[in-house]
């Protein structure tokens, strides 16, 4: 079958890497994928040029509203992955929210992340068709509750063998000997919610007490203006260095490397750093949001902080009880084994592609 395949495609961000690798898996079902930036076919007119041009059969979205509105009246059939800002940030706005509905509707599957993000999508839209019900007097077909599948995120990590540690501390400006110090690993686009200079501070006042400590973000330039005041906080806060992405063989050496991963977003959908870090070994410690609850358990597979001050008191413990770290890795390490398979991903997804086989609209 011949797909189109709709992605925010900023590179090295977690969209990115998760729709190459869904890519990957339908294609080793024989399919021919077309993976293609939301913003390369902004209009549903260049949509349907496309689709007639590479006589698509069928498409696939990640986002709701960023990628699953231009698929609507094609006349081909689709499914959609639910991303983290659709159901944390735009499900919010009014528009947005009726827009999606609809996507919903059409869509013939979605694929949540997690069991609370199709909870929450089921809420969502269960409370908008008993609306149109009520308002229209007319039965309205449910939607959402049967078509959303949970599939958590497939895991692979390759770290880069000939990675230097030391020059990418160089790199980070920072010139002290690897072996005494202690690196925090941050890895996020800079935009405001992924809020990177949450825990700067904090941090920096830590660092000054113990220079041997500090915090490193990693992260593509996603929205320039946000990207200025965070280069222009970082280079005024003692502790706090700033690096652009990096490829992502390198990207899983350094998380190696470091002492611990952290998160500090206002929401998540399913953080792959997150599941990265676990994956090699390494401690996690995230900001207690459900999108990081949902992977995360305090005390066992990483540590949560609710502000800046109890990550502080978390991370001076994490550093001063090697048997707390020991055991955080090794139960993070299983539950990416027995949670995020990147072979029962693939199999979910060639599952549910089939789905679409032979069902043209008209």
């Amino acid at each position: 079958m011949r797909l189109l395949f709709l992605a925010v495609l900023r590179r090295h961000t977690g969209n990115a890497v998760t729709a190459q690798r869904v890519r990957e898996h339908l294609e080793a079902a024989g399919h021919i994928c077309l993976l293609k930036d939301t913003s390369d076919l902004g209009s549903s007119s260049e949509i349907a040029h496309f689709i007639k041009a590479e006589n698509l059969e069928a498409a696939l979205a990640l986002h709701l509203y960023r990628g699953g509105r231009l698929l609507q009246g094609h006349g081909i059939p689709f499914g959609i992955i639910f991303g983290g800002t659709d159901l944390n940030e735009d499900i919010n706005q009014r528009e947005k929210n009726q827009v999606m509905g609809k996507v919903l509707e059409e869509a013939r599957f979605a694929v949540a992340f997690t069991e609370s993000m199709k909870e929450m999508a089921q809420m969502q839209w269960k409370a908008r068709q008993i609306s149109l019900a009520v308002t229209c007097a007319i039965p309205v077909r449910p939607h959402a509750r049967d078509k959303i599948y949970v599939q958590s995120q497939g895991i692979v990590t390759v770290p880069n063998a000939a990675f230097n540690w030391n020059t990418f501390l160089h790199c980070s400006g920072i010139n002290q000997s690897a072996d005494n110090l202690h690196i925090f690993l941050l890895v996020c686009g800079l935009r405001q919610v992924k809020d990177p200079l949450y825990l700067v501070d904090a941090f920096s006042e830590w660092h000054q007490e113990e220079p041997n400590v500090y915090m490193v973000i990693v992260g593509p330039e996603v929205d320039p203006v946000f990207t200025r005041e965070v280069k222009a906080k970082v280079k005024r806060t003692p502790g706090v260095r700033l690096l652009r992405e990096m490829p992502q063989e390198d990207l899983h050496a350094a998380l190696k490397n470091c002492f611990a991963v952290l998160n500090s977003s206002v929401s998540e959908g399913m953080s792959a750093a997150i599941l990265e870090a676990m994956d090699l070994e390494v401690p996690v410690l995230a900001r207690n949001i459900p999108g990081n609850v949902a992977v995360v358990k305090h005390e066992v597979t990483g540590l949560l902080f609710s502000d800046p001050q109890e990550f502080v008191q978390l991370a001076k413990r994490l550093v001063s009880d090697p048997a707390l770290e020991k055991e955080i890795v090794a139960n993070g390490k299983e539950y990416v084994r027995m949670y995020h398979s990147w072979q029962a991903e693939r199999d979910t997804y060639q599952n549910l592609i089939r789905t679409l086989e032979g069902s043209t609209e008209e």
